[in-house]
């Protein structure tokens, strides 16, 4: 379980966290929503040790995120961030096989091609392995990127907005994949999305962030209400209810 109790951070004079709580279980997908500028992507980034915390802790599974070591810390947890346009010119093989970094330090062993070998099968990766990242369409880019992390073996993964960019076909089967490596491999998935119904379809919890606050949370029927969305975005907000699951409607 990721726990964080009275998280806060500041950049400059702004309060971008302010005081948050929250418990991630584990072997779910939990998304963060909220409007531009709540706080989702630094929260993500404090509960991965990319960004310091002012105030507060982070665990994850009992460990505190600032304390343990490095390497044991990128053991339990994977992040992909926003911003993971690689400079260097690098195959999907070279890429995924960064995951495992955190054991090789970089001299693969048979164990560790094992690895690299399954993620990239399971992200149906294997015809495009010795290809160069910037051949490649957005989405299977994305799909690289993911099959980084899967590679990288942990419990947790964690996920920046990982559909920009995206059309809805591809979207769909980067969240059709975290959904299968949470139910078939037991994954514990935190993702940032802007898509709320991305969240609504996929998602078994959500945390609603706003002005840097946790203005809601809990299972995703009960954030998926009319109400509560136009408290989080305060905009009106249709909810209807379709294949067993509530979607947002809004009008412009």
């Amino acid at each position: 379980m990721i726990v964080a109790r009275e998280v806060s951070k500041t950049l400059g004079k702004a309060t971008i966290l302010d005081a948050v709580s929250l418990e991630i279980p584990r072997g779910a997908i939990t998304s963060i929503i909220g409007p531009n500028g709540a706080g989702k992507s630094t929260l993500l980034a404090v509960m991965s040790r990319l960004m310091g915390l002012d105030v507060g802790t982070v665990t994850v599974d009992g460990l505190d995120v600032t304390r343990t070591p490095s390497r044991e810390l990128a053991r339990r947890l994977a992040i992909l961030r926003q911003d993971n346009h690689m400079s260097a010119r690098l195959t999907v093989h070279d890429l995924v096989s960064f995951g495992r970094y955190p054991y090789s330090r970089g001299r693969l062993t048979a164990g560790d091609h094992a690895h690299i070998a399954r993620a990239l099968d399971y992200l149906e990766l294997d015809g495009l392995s010795h290809r160069f990242l910037d051949e490649l369409s957005g989405g299977q880019r994305q799909r690289a990127y993911a099959a980084m992390v899967l590679c990288q073996d942990t419990d947790y993964i964690l996920l920046d907005e990982p559909l920009n960019n995206l059309d809805m076909k591809h979207a769909r089967n980067i969240m059709q994949t975290l959904a299968r490596m949470c139910s078939e491999l037991g994954k514990t998935v935190v993702i940032v999305l802007h898509d709320v119904n991305f969240a609504a379809w996929y998602s078994d919890r959500i945390i609603a962030l706003r002005e840097g606050r946790i203005c809601h949370h809990g299972p995703t029927g009960d954030i998926m209400q009319a109400g509560v969305l136009k408290d989080i975005y305060g905009i009106d907000i249709e909810v209807i209810e379709t294949g067993g699951r509530r979607l947002a409607v809004y009008y412009g």
